[in-house]
């Protein structure tokens, strides 16, 4: 294939992810899915390879391409057949991130996957919004196993039991279909993208024929490798080393170490996490794939941008990370705040080793967060809701960092106050950029948010977030950004905790700013994102 013809099947391929994710968002219940886009969708070759996917959420992406093909070579597979797993140990990331994965077939052969990945804030643990502050991985809700959802269109019995612990009482009678529960609405949507994703991928491959289709993958997969490898030879070869330090996992394991090596020879790269923390009692650990997705972001963000969302660009690179280590951590542990948490902090780590190779290309740290708030009840009227806030991005050599954004691993959006209002019993009394929090430099880090909810009924709120004592590192000589905060009814609140709440209190989360850029001068103010 020429570079036009390989050009065209790569925005072609991107664009059925394009319309996974309309079907998805537009079919899907819950403000975190249809309006938050707390959700992914991508396709994969037949053996599993990533060759194409939706500018959707990175740690969503990067853990399925590499863990995809575990979970190919362990099925054997029939047109018709809808597979569905949120084991972080198999192939997932924390419970709530639920995949879908539908195959693909044209003539009888198989030719990919089309896949969808979306985050649901009722997962089934017994805290509202099923991001608890927990020590084991049960405790975080219903661990599914990969397994298929339905066969010839019909629910397997060992989906059966898991979608009726998930819907409740809300499961329709026997001689309904499973979709028709409530509950499972969200399920549904995934499902139906899925399978419009697999309809849109064979017709494309329908155009010249299985074999041929193959091939152009592969030719895909080859020219993203080529770019990659283009990509690393000119970084200068070296031994890049950085380390920095999570807060805590809420249980009293505080100043958690992330360390990386990262060494460069010619076309290739070894990322290697030797000197990280053990995993630890809370929540903060995460499975190899999570690690991955963030090497899988960081090495992404330096290719051009014309490199085909491809697997063959993460050929080049090998990843270690000792096992029983936050970042390869072993069942049973809590993982729920590794995906959002950690994830973050490796994005941090592996930015700062490279900013000596690269000090033209590197920004200042973002806020290293995602500001996980979960929330609900499980009385009379139960409800549950989960969103991630913005914070400040870090300011380059180039400009300053931008205001009030979802950075590096998240790609989300806010829940609109008006969403949120009409769902749950909350209100916004204040939503605002929090000015000043970015990072003083020759460049500003961008300012973080300041989001305030009133409570109009009784609720338990959990939250998970970092960069509280470890503020987000400058580069060049800029100031660090200011750290995060939470406060209740003016009562300051540790990073990590569960709070039982009454109508009428107020909750207060200061969002972090990114790191400055460049040592301040009399004008360290120059442009604002």
């Amino acid at each position: 294939m020429d570079g036009i013809e390989l050009a065209l099947l790569a925005s072609r391929a991107q664009a059925v992810c394009e319309e996974m994710g309309v079907v998805l968002r537009r079919s899907a219940f819950s403000p975190n899915i249809k309006d938050r886009l707390d959700f992914s969708c991508a396709l994969f070759d037949a053996e599993g390879a990533l060759f194409a996917q939706a500018a959707h959420i990175p740690v969503h992406l990067g853990s399925m391409a590499f863990a995809m093909r575990d979970l190919v070579v362990a099925e054997r597979w029939q047109p018709g057949d809808v597979l569905v797993v949120n084991d972080p140990f198999l192939g997932g990331t924390h419970l709530p991130d639920v995949t879908v994965v539908v195959p693909v077939f044209l003539a009888g052969v198989r030719i990919g996957f089309a896949v969808t990945r979306a985050h649901h804030a009722d997962i089934g643990a017994d805290t509202p919004g099923s991001m608890p502050l927990s020590r084991r991985l049960e405790e975080e809700g219903v661990v599914i196993p990969p397994l298929l959802l339905e066969r010839d269109g019909r629910v397997t019995r060992a989906a059966a039991s898991i979608l009726a612990r998930l819907a409740g009482d809300e499961l329709p009678a026997e001689t309904a279909h499973w979709s028709e529960a409530p509950r499972l609405a969200d399920f549904a949507a995934q499902v139906s993208a899925a399978r419009a994703g697999a309809r849109a991928l064979a017709g494309l491959a329908a155009e010249t024929g299985a074999a041929a289709f193959g091939d152009a993958v592969v030719a895909l997969g080859d020219y993203a490798e080529r770019l990659a490898r283009a990509t690393l030879a000119a970084i200068p070869d070296g031994s890049w080393r950085a380390e920095d330090l999570l807060d805590g996992d809420g249980f009293g394991h505080d100043d958690l170490r992330i360390a990386v090596r990262v060494d460069v020879h010619g076309e290739t790269a070894t990322v290697d996490f030797a000197g990280t923390a053990p995993q630890v009692e809370g929540n903060l650990n995460c499975p190899l794939s999570v690690a991955a997705a963030a090497v899988f972001y960081v090495l992404r963000c330096l290719m051009p941008p014309e490199t085909p969302a491809s697997g063959g660009a993460f050929r080049p690179v090998s990843l270690r990370a000792p096992e029983g280590c936050l970042l390869n951590a072993r069942r049973p542990a809590a993982v729920a705040a590794g995906n959002v948490e950690t994830s973050m902090r490796v994005v941090d780590v592996l930015l700062r080793a490279l900013a000596p190779a690269l000090p033209e290309r590197i920004p200042a740290a973002a806020q290293g967060t995602m500001n996980n708030v979960a929330m609900g009840s499980r009385g009379m009227r139960s409800w549950d809701y989960y969103e991630t806030l913005a914070g400040g991005l870090g300011a380059h050599a180039s400009g300053p960092g931008i205001d009030a954004v979802h950075a590096h691993m998240t790609n989300t959006l806010n829940t609109p106050v008006e969403s949120l209002e009409a769902h749950y019993p909350l209100r916004v009394e204040r939503y605002a950029v929090r000015r000043g929090s970015g990072g003083a430099g020759r460049h500003r880090g961008g300012d973080g948010v300041i989001r305030s909810y009133r409570f109009l009924e009784d609720a338990t709120v959990t939250l998970l977030g970092e960069r509280r004592t470890h503020a987000p590192w400058g580069l060049a000589g800029g100031e660090d950004g200011s750290p995060g905060a939470a406060f209740l009814d003016g009562e300051a609140l540790p990073g990590k905790c569960r709070l039982d709440v009454r109508a009428g209190s107020l909750l207060d989360l200061h969002t972090p700013g990114g790191g400055g850029w460049g040592t301040p001068s009399g004008n360290d103010d120059e442009g604002r994102g």
